[in-house]
This record gives C-alpha cells, structure tokens and sequence, in this order.
C-alpha cells in the first residue's frame, strides 16, 4: 500500500509548481507596452486583457464548483491537466492578430488557471490539517512571485522581442504541472466525492463564520488585482509628474507585486501565534490606510513613494492566504476544494467589476484620486469579518 510523504516535503513541491503555473497570469500584461503598438491597441487594452484572464479564471472556477471536480477527481491530475492546456493557451498569443484573438487567449488561459490556483490550495489542505494558515502563506507567495514574474523576464529580457517572455512562461508552466503530478500524490485528509454535488453550490453559504470569510476574502479582491494591475500606471504617472526622475518601470513593478509573497509567509507564521481572522483583519486595516494615502503619493520624494508601494504591495496580499484558511476550516469536510472554488470564482469577478470601474471613472476623476476608490472594498471586508476578527 502506498503511503504519503509528510506534509513538510510535499509544501516546497507545491509551492514551487505554484509559482511556475501562476506565471501565465501576468503575462500578457508584461509584454503589453510591446502589443500597443504592433496591434494599435488603445491604453484602455491594460484592462480588458487583465479583465479577460479574470473571466476565463472566473468561468472556470463556476464550472470546476458546479460539477464538483476537486471533491471527485485527483487534485494532482486535475493541476497537470490544466497546467498544460494553460500552457498552450499562453502560446496561442504568439498567433494573435488583433485584440479579439489577444483576448481569446487570455481568455481561454485565465480559465486553465481555475485548475491551478484553487487546486494547489486544494492538494495543500488535503495535507494539512493544522498548520493550515502558514502552509497556504507559502502556496498564495508563490502565486504572487508567480504573478510578477512576467514582469521581472520582461526586464531581464529587455531589448529581446516580447515573444521570449510568452515562451519562458508556458515552459514554466509545463514544468511546474509535470513535477507536481509526479511527486505529490492525493493527501491523506483528502474527502472524495463520489458524484456532483449540485446543492454544495448553495449550501455551504448558511453557515455563518463561512460567510464571514467570503465576505471578507470578496472585499479583499476588490483591491488585490486592480493594484497589481495598476501598478505601472501608478509609476508611470509618477514618471510624467516627476520627468527628471528615471523607473525602471518593469522591475519596480516586479519588486512591488513580488513584495507581497514575503508578506503572505509572515502572515502565515503571524496567523500561528494570533489566529488567521486577526491576521487578515490588520492587513486589511494597514491596506485601507494605503488606499487613504493614495491622493498624496505624486507628491512624495522617491523615497518616500516607493516605500508607500512597498508597504501597499506587502498588506494588499497578506491576507490573502489566511481567507483561504478560514474559508477550508469553515467549510464542510465533503465540499472543501469546492468551497475554495466557489469563492474564489466569486472573488475574481468582483476584481472585473472593480478593474472596469477604475477603468471608467479615469475620464472623470483626476488621475490623484482614482485609487481612493480601492478602499470600499477593505472597508466592507473588515465589517464583514469582524466576527471572526473578535474571534
């Protein structure tokens, strides 16, 4: 009879596939200043291409929940499969002829990394059942160093043609789906459904303290992604109000994102000694403060402005991985990796709505005050799970 490797060597094999697969998320975004051009795109195409990963991930998730894939099939199968579909789905921008075909790919890739995202939470629950919060601090760093990756090739690739980071990426993302399938098999807590579960969908949001969780984890994804999105608009307006000053801005966009990833491991050691609802409490807090400060970030000295980033891109994900704790721990045994998925669909397609209001409200609002509207959402998640909070 087989028998399962222990938790701590099964993590690091998890984590890094993670940081592989989720290489793909950002890619498209990377290379944009070089797709402006070559397809005549407008600067409103930063949205819509960060939206379509969005809604590929968010249909994705949606089907994943419904059919209850995670509870039914092998996470570790589910994971290789989608990595490599994801994989050829990344490339397929290489034939792109315009922004419907940009968009298609993205697209179709944001829904291969519903089988990613989710799963590799999934795989790291079925192997943990206490330690939960620091395991999944490791797994949500990777998938940020995963998403600000494509920045930092983009800068190390620099006067190369933007194709390289397209191909590095799905290499990636091949590799990163082979090796986990063949090292971590399914984990010992893992609860196997046996068919659909159509009433999961509906059911898992009576109890109350899982409520509590999604709420909070929704009004921490109103500001997540429309921040890593917006990060180079931010250096780039700083750039134009001060013109004597050089960015770099590639790779302070990767240092601003990839920040985020030491945040989530020492949150993930911070949940172990005051509890993952108070974790997730004061990085909200400290990301609403940021949120405030916004209006006055093109007045800093340099110094002062990246250290605000900084502190921004550390709260802005902090969170983040002990949601996904209070969401597995609230959840019924039998519907956890679709409890995980129903949420983090929900969750993805309120960063559309909010990537698509700042988007709309660029016209009307002077570019100072455009990311004061990130903070709704710390705010309503912090009332939202303030029960857990006192908790």
């Amino acid at each position: 009879m087989k028998t399962n490797p222990p938790a701590k060597h099964i993590l690091p094999t998890i984590v890094l596939a993670q940081f592989a697969c989720t290489a793909l998320w950002f890619a498209g975004n990377a290379v944009l200043p070089e797709l402006i051009p070559q397809f005549h795109l407008e600067a409103s195409a930063l949205s819509h291409l960060t939206s379509a990963v969005q809604l590929g991930f968010i249909l994705g998730t949606l089907v994943f929940a419904v059919f209850t894939v995670l509870d039914r099939f092998s996470p570790s199968r589910v994971f290789l499969v989608c990595a490599l579909a994801g994989a050829g789905c990344n490339l397929s921008l290489l034939g792109a002829e315009g922004l419907s075909s940009l968009l298609l790919s993205r697209f179709l890739t944001g829904f291969c990394l519903a089988g990613i995202y989710p799963v590799g939470m999934k795989i790291a629950a079925d192997y943990h059942q206490k330690g939960l919060g620091k395991a999944l601090g490791f797994l949500v760093g990777a998938l940020v160093l995963g998403t600000a990756f494509p920045h930092l090739l983009k800068s190390l690739t620099e006067g190369l043609p933007w194709r390289y980071v397209i191909w590095a990426t799905s290499g990636l993302a091949v590799l990163g789906g082979l090796g986990l399938c063949w090292l971590v098999p399914d984990g010992p807590y893992r609860s196997r459904s046996t068919q659909p579960d159509f009433r999961a969908f509906f059911q898992i949001f009576r109890q109350k303290e899982f409520r509590a969780a999604a709420f909070g984890y929704f009004g921490h994804m109103w500001e997540l992604y429309t921040f890593w999105a917006f990060v180079p608009v931010i250096l780039a307006l700083y750039a134009q109000t001060h013109p004597q000053t050089p960015l770099n801005n590639p790779l302070l966009s990767f240092t601003i994102i990839a920040v985020g990833a030491v945040a989530c491991v020492a949150g993930g050691y911070l949940s172990g000694k005051i509890g993952s609802g108070k974790t997730a409490g004061w990085a909200l807090a400290v990301s609403l403060g940021c949120c405030l400060l916004s209006p006055w970030l093109y007045d800093l000295p340099l110094g002062w402005f990246l250290g605000l980033l900084l502190v921004w891109g550390l709260a802005v994900v902090m969170d983040s991985p002990q949601f996904s704790t209070l969401v597995a721990q609230n959840a019924p045994a039998h519907a956890k990796g679709t409890a995980l998925t129903i949420v983090n669909s929900l969750g993805f397609a309120i960063t559309i709505v909010s990537i698509q209001f700042l988007r709309s409200v660029q016209e009307a609002v002077a570019p100072t005050y455009w990311f004061l509207f990130l903070a709704l959402g710390p705010l309503l998640g912090l009332l939202a799970m303030r029960r857990l909070w006192q908790k």
